[in-house]
């Protein structure tokens, strides 16, 4: 990311004018990328202690630190892009180490050593678990690459409003994010003690507060989208793209919920290679390919692209709810082996 930035760029079909802003902002984002990987391994570490409460502590102190940076860099300083993308690296960079003081403070029920930083036998464990989840986000984040260049392709104002309108659909997708963390972490905890209806219940439970939370977001996206875009910029046309982005993907602040919570209870059994499947299929059987087509109509607007991603979701639902009947069968039929 830091020496290919402006490759990357390129590929991304950036408009001619935006490119080496682009690249700015990809080189001093993949600098970052260290901060990021122990944020997730830190928040890891606290949501296997059974406390959720801390990651999503160090998730909004992210985010305020962001967007306090951006005004700063960006509308204070004038420095563009690139104050943007150091105002995130920055962000990320405070959490961690907020995380860290909070983690070594604690009474943890573990000691960390030197010696622990090494390849061990649970390494293998933590691969046939954790690739599958690896390669189906690789493969799901570029998918979005390549829908930002659909969108670059339809010229400057389009990419300007679906990077707005992104920025609004991260804070957006928070909620149902930390829901599908926090849930494989409970749910592994409750099966591995033998208490699946436990585990059952905290699915249904985190589709519920989901769906709840979404409908107020889909709400408040909705009606008043144009606000919320324009809050990061003062062009009209811009704040206008953006909203009609956000109006295509209002409903996925809905559906990603019950998604989201079916993902989060296959993971806590371990089944992360459905996981890879289910996500896989929706990425290359519907999202892509909808959000193509739709770019490259004559008539082509960012609400029908921004609709692909509620589409596909529920396409994923629709595989989850077959894949979990089918699970609760075999489990059923297992235990009346065993008996």
């Amino acid at each position: 990311m830091v020496f290919g930035a402006r490759q990357i760029a390129l590929l991304m079909q950036a408009p001619e004018e935006a490119i080496g802003l682009t690249a700015d902002y990809v080189r001093i984002c993949g600098a970052g990328i260290f901060f990021i990987v122990a944020y997730n391994v830190i928040a890891a570490i606290f949501r296997g202690l059974g406390d959720s409460r801390s990651p999503l502590l160090f998730v909004l102190i992210a985010c305020i630190i962001n967007i306090f940076g951006d005004l700063f860099l960006v509308a204070g300083l004038h420095m563009n892009v690139a104050g943007a993308a150091i105002a995130t690296v920055a962000a990320q960079a405070v959490s961690v180490v907020i995380a860290l003081v909070i983690m070594f403070r604690r009474t943890l029920p573990f000691r960390i050593h030197a010696k622990d930083f090494r390849l061990g036998k649970e390494c293998a464990v933590f691969l046939r678990i954790g690739t599958p989840l690896a390669l189906q986000e690789f493969m799901t984040q570029l998918s979005f690459i390549a829908i930002c260049a659909f969108v670059n392709a339809l010229g400057l104002t389009a990419s300007s409003g679906y990077g707005v309108a992104c920025k609004i659909v991260n804070f957006a997708m928070l909620i149902p994010s930390a829901l599908t963390q926090s849930m494989s972490s409970f749910i592994s905890q409750n099966v591995g003690a033998g208490k699946e209806d436990r585990a059952r219940k905290a699915m249904l439970t985190g589709m519920t507060f989901g769906v709840i939370i979404g409908i107020a977001v889909f709400t408040l996206i909705w009606f008043k989208g144009d606000l919320l875009t324009g809050i990061f910029t003062t062009d009209a046309e811009v704040v206008q793209k953006g909203f009609e982005y956000l109006r295509g993907f209002a409903p996925e602040t809905i559906v990603t919920a019950v998604l989201f919570s079916y993902l989060g209870y296959f993971n806590g059994h371990e089944k992360t290679v459905w996981t890879m499947v289910q996500g896989l299929a929706q990425t290359f059987l519907v999202r892509l390919p909808l959000s193509y087509y739709r770019s490259i109509q004559p008539d082509a607007s960012l609400t029908a692209i921004g609709l692909a991603s509620p589409t596909s979701t529920l396409f994923g639902i629709l595989l989850n709810v077959v894949y979990f009947i089918w699970m609760t069968r075999q489990m059923k039929k297992n235990r009346a082996e065993k008996e």
